[in-house]
């Protein structure tokens, strides 16, 4: 069995795979960047698998070059909106994903940009570096706290629900969560409630946490319509897709004070940022790494050579998505 792999990734994924005696083929040349249409073309000819990253399009081309001998694409993700689900189907190749062992990470992340933001923490650190602390000051970068205020939770998924425990049971927050249905037991836990309007949730929230997969439904669902709707003392967190925020409509809203502050590890564009963002100091960019700690990605990587594993070898892969 040949594997190809779009970009390097944990040697734990890798190490399994060699193991069943499959040829590993890795795309070294795509470490630092998203791989090209024509190095994904050639790499996936002759393979039965192939482990992709989500910087990579599995487009029905690129399934094309590796008929008649490619089963599976394994998704280096949670998400999956980087492959061509439809033309997966019709061609009858599987694709796997890899979720679960991602959440407490990426939750953990969340929180890490809301006491960012909300402790204007990189807005601090800088000053400092640059020799301007002369001396403690009454008012030298007041920020907001996070304890008893309310936060917003759109899309109560996995790493939503995690994200609403450390809220709760951490920083004693109010929870509040808008998802296409409600969930009593979530509700009885934590104190949580629902609304099933985002126009109503917005209003009511200090903190906005997004957490929804990347759907028609859901691009721009962040607009300049609604980040009018949220409090002006309000911050914004993206940790799930950046098409999910209109970026222009919200450089456009910290710059005029809609909205106190923002903190994205996603972006509308990416890699690209959109250039306004980048010169405003109430907002924290970092480079998608919100699943970035060794052992996760170790995880992940392990995840997804075991769906391909289970697929080579006639069984159903656990993380099946199609």
């Amino acid at each position: 069995m040949r594997i190809f792999v779009t970009r390097p990734v944990p040697e734990a994924g890798i190490k399994m795979l060699r193991d069943k005696g499959y040829e590993v083929l890795i795309n070294e040349a795509a470490k630092d960047r998203a791989a090209t249409l024509d190095e994904l073309k050639e790499g996936v000819k002759g393979t039965d698998a192939v482990l992709a990253v989500l910087t990579d399009k599995i487009t029905a081309e690129v399934m094309d070059a590796g008929l008649p001998t490619l089963k599976i694409v394994a998704n280096f993700a949670v998400g999956y909106d980087n492959i061509d689900l439809g033309a997966a189907k019709q061609k009858n190749i599987m694709v796997t994903n890899t979720p679960g062992v991602l959440t407490e990470t990426v939750a953990e992340h969340t929180f890490a940009l809301m006491m960012a933001i909300a402790r204007r923490i990189p807005e601090a650190d800088k000053f400092a570096r640059a020799g301007k602390f002369t001396a403690w000051g009454p008012e030298l970068f007041l920020g907001t706290d996070l304890c008893h205020k309310t936060l917003g939770i759109i899309g109560l998924g996995q790493i939503g629900s995690r994200v609403a425990l450390h809220a709760a049971k951490g920083f004693e927050m109010r929870v509040l969560y808008y998802d296409p249905k409600p969930n009593p037991d979530f509700e009885k836990e934590f104190g949580a409630v629902y609304v099933a309007d985002i126009d109503e949730l917005l209003p009511q929230c200090d903190f906005i946490s997004i957490h929804v997969p990347l759907l028609d439904s859901t691009r721009h669902l962040i607009n300049e319509e609604r980040l009018k709707k949220m409090k002006p003392s309000a911050y914004l967190i993206n940790t799930s897709r950046g098409p999910v925020v209109d970026e222009k409509a919200l450089a456009q809203a910290l710059k005029n004070g809609v909205i106190r502050g923002a903190a994205l590890d996603v972006f509308e564009f990416e890699p690209e940022i959109t250039p306004e963002l980048k010169e405003l100091d109430n907002i924290v960019l970092t480079p998608h790494i919100a699943s970035a700690t060794i052992g996760t990605r170790s995880k992940m990587a392990e995840l997804a050579a075991n769906n391909i594993i289970e697929a080579l070898e006639g069984r159903t892969p656990p993380n099946l998505v199609k």
